[in-house]
């Protein structure tokens, strides 16, 4: 992965698209998605596998475009491309989630889990947090930063927040004008 740390944080699904900022790809190969795994770990039922390949890499960057191409269009209240939602539906349709039942001893325990490679089950699972941010109606509160050269979005949970993160490019913005009102001084 590049220097640049992935901003975490913001819904699952968003913070798969922000892996795309303007310095390049955060998840430019298979090391890079298995790092941006390990940092979502807590959030994603799969464990990060030893081993990620080509493969798995292909589907959660085809799970990517699919999901950013969508929420563009949804955030802003029109209608998804066709191809978008169903891609996302077959990346789900890939590693369908089942709840296994078992006996532990003393009841019936489900266990939630998905079939399929490592790559598959994680695409299904990023899918269907696609899923669920675009058709919460908070999807119309989804902001890109207003720095100028972030792509990075979030999900305005206040009406003034303006920036992806403040340690980030709001710092930046606010240094910037206070260096432009002193050098004007």
């Amino acid at each position: 992965m590049s220097d640049l740390v992935p901003l975490t944080g913001e819904p699952l699904a968003l913070d798969l698209v922000n892996t795309r900022p303007t310095a390049g790809d955060l998840l430019a190969s298979p090391g890079d998605l298995r790092s941006w795994w390990v940092l979502q770990a807590d959030r994603l039922p799969e464990e990060v596998p030893q081993q990620v390949t080509a493969a798995d890499l292909a589907a959660v960057r085809a799970v990517r475009e699919h999901t950013a191409r969508a929420l563009d269009r949804a955030r802003r209240g029109e209608e998804p491309a066709a191809a978008d939602l169903e891609a996302l539906n077959q990346a789900q349709r890939a590693a369908p989630a089942i709840s296994e039942v078992a006996w532990n001893g003393s009841a019936v325990a489900a266990t939630r889990r998905r079939d399929g490679s490592p790559g598959r089950r994680l695409a299904a699972c990023l899918a269907e947090a696609a899923a669920e941010l675009l058709a919460d109606p908070a999807v119309t509160k989804i902001r890109e930063c207003e720095a100028e050269d972030c792509v990075m979005l979030f999900l305005a949970t206040h009406p003034r927040r303006r920036w992806c993160s403040a340690a980030r490019c709001g710092n930046r913005v606010r240094v910037a004008r206070h260096y432009q009102r002193h050098k004007a001084g």
